[in-house]
């Protein structure tokens, strides 16, 4: 699906037009090999790049090529069938054109789709902002969330079982795949802010440098909170094993106590002479001494604080 945005600073609305024209913004969503052929033969774009945009894993970088830039970045994306939580956006900068193309959904642009956000197709750098400044808010509201979620699950740390250390590995790949995600569009923000690939403005430089500082912010937020799941995950292993620690200790202290009396017992259960066997009170005397060799058991362990 192609779709021809159009507005200038004249226009009261973002206006979707037949065709192509100076200054529109071209949006491709999950575009077939037809529709692809036709965006490198109408925008002169280079067939191999765009291919590249459809790989789901691929990562984000910088480039240029007879006088177009190409900026690959990933945005936030609940994938269900790939392990991986963003999706590639594609952003080509032309001299009359925007080009956005992606191969899922970007709800990201739907308050621009919608109008709820002002943008102009005939400023072609400050639409590229906008964009990227789309994709590193959702990145925060996606960092937000899972901070609340962590500090969560982490005030039950005695009561952490197998449910909850699965979110902590989900978490883990979200953040890790957010990293991934920010931190070389970062830089390649920084080769943009260079004025190499873009015509770029004073203004505009600033605007570039505050998305860098948001995005540096994401980056430092994400690993700290990756950090605070291994520590959590750390003090769960720990407090695992020692609990698995003191249930063996606990059964081999029952083992112990059990042994004596199946041990006397079996000695007087053999048809051999044994002491106090013909005694009237023979079976008190065993009872007392089971009774007594346990006793002595229990204190020689408590004494050594086995239970």
């Amino acid at each position: 699906m192609i779709i021809h945005y159009f507005r200038t600073v004249k226009d009261t609305e973002l206006k979707i037009i037949p065709a192509q024209r100076n200054g529109v913004w071209v949006h491709a969503e999950s575009p077939t090999e037809k529709e692809v052929r036709e965006l490198v033969e109408n925008l002169g774009l280079d067939e191999n790049i765009l291919e590249d945009a459809k790989d789901f894993f691929e990562v984000p970088r910088l480039e240029k090529a007879e006088g177009k830039t190409y900026f690959f970045t990933r945005y936030p994306y609940n994938e269900q069938t790939e392990d991986i939580d963003t999706a590639p956006l594609l952003i080509v900068v032309g001299e009359a054109f925007v080009l956005t193309m992606v191969m899922r959904e970007i709800p990201q642009f739907e308050s621009i789709f919608n109008g709820k956000t002002t943008v102009y197709t005939t400023q072609k750098t400050k639409l590229f902002i906008q964009l990227i400044e789309k994709i590193t808010q959702s990145f925060e509201r996606q960092l937000i969330s899972l901070r609340r979620a962590v500090h969560r699950d982490r005030v039950k740390l005695r009561k952490i079982g197998n449910q909850e250390i699965v979110r902590f590995v989900n978490y883990e790949h979200k953040l890790n795949d957010m990293v991934a995600a920010v931190l070389p569009t970062n830089v390649a923000l920084q080769h943009i802010a260079g004025g190499n690939y873009l015509e770029i403005r004073e203004d505009d430089k600033e605007d570039i440098n505050d998305l860098r500082i948001d995005n540096e912010q994401v980056v430092d937020s994400a690993r700290t909170l990756l950090k605070t799941i291994q520590n959590v995950r750390s003090a769960t292993e720990s407090i695992l094993a020692n609990n698995l620690n003191n249930r063996i200790k606990t059964l081999t202290v029952l083992t112990i106590l059990l042994t004596i009396p199946m041990v006397v017992s079996s000695l007087y259960g053999m048809n051999v002479p044994l002491p106090f066997a013909e005694h009237a009170y023979a079976f008190e005397y065993v009872v007392g001494l089971v009774v007594a060799a346990v006793a002595l058991m229990v204190w020689y362990f408590k004494r050594n604080d086995w239970f």
